[in-house]
């Protein structure tokens, strides 16, 4: 029996990578803040076959998240933690005010560092298991059109990328994921062009997929990853005059 922790789940891009892995023989933990749409979620899972336990807190309570990762792992030892929550900067346009990026460094950053530092020192003594962490594409480089977004998506994908090899004697694999633009929540109140926008449902079999092969960093769609990474590499005297002409968020 597989058992599977993902935050975020009661929608967006979290909701559909549950459901993705809904089915006989899967026990998932799924967590978020909205109670309402993550009962929703859970249904869903249960009408394919799977066993449901639901967590209601913010990433960023340490101490609800420590609680909440112990917990499901008493009740079945995690095979999978998925560290997905989120939230994004900027709304209509409006530059990232230091309340803002507060938030986003907040939840970005320690939430990912809350879900994965307690799954991990059950899964060290086991010698197994697996963490999937969240990034974006936007981490690749600094993008003036949301500093705190992609500065805090760049942290947790370095982060992730180090966690892999200094655990990977250990037995535990940890993959970095970097989507694009999906369709969710975060993304409806942007008011510009979106490359490539894809549904979360295709974005989680692509994450479903990456995660069974044990990627490193699992990054789509290819267009964009291809893009960001010459980016990442070109000087700043080149780039940079590029990326200001982006829409803020």
């Amino acid at each position: 029996m597989k058992s599977i922790f993902i935050t975020g789940a009661s929608s967006g891009l979290g909701r559909a990578l549950a459901i993705a892995y809904a089915g006989e023989g899967v026990v998932l933990f799924l967590c978020g803040r909205n109670k309402e749409r993550l009962y929703e979620t859970a249904a869903v899972c249960k009408e394919k076959g799977a066993v449901t336990y639901t967590y209601l807190f913010d990433v960023t309570d340490a101490f609800a998240v420590q609680e909440a990762v112990i917990n499901a792992d008493s009740v079945h030892p995690l095979d999978l933690v998925i560290a997905n929550a989120g939230i994004s900067g900027g709304v209509l346009g409006e530059a990232e005010d230091s309340v803002q990026t507060r938030q986003v460094f907040n939840t970005n950053i320690n939430g990912v560092v809350n879900t994965v530092l307690p799954a991990l020192e059950r899964m060290r003594k086991r010698g197994s298991g697996q963490i999937g962490i969240v990034a974006s594409i936007a981490g690749y480089r600094g993008l003036p059109s949301a500093p705190a977004y992609s500065a805090g998506k760049a942290c947790v994908k370095a982060w992730g990328e180090a966690l892999r090899g200094w655990l990977y004697q250990e037995g535990i694999r940890v993959n970095v994921i970097c989507p694009g633009f999906i369709k969710t929540p975060l993304t409806d109140v942007n008011r510009f062009p979106m490359p490539f926008l894809m549904t979360p449902e295709k974005a989680a079999l692509r994450i479903q997929k990456g995660l069974k092969k044990n990627k490193a960093v699992i990054a789509f769609p290819w267009p964009m990853a291809v893009a960001a990474w010459v980016m990442s590499a070109l000087p700043c005297c080149l780039i940079h005059p590029i990326l200001r002409r982006l829409p803020k968020k």
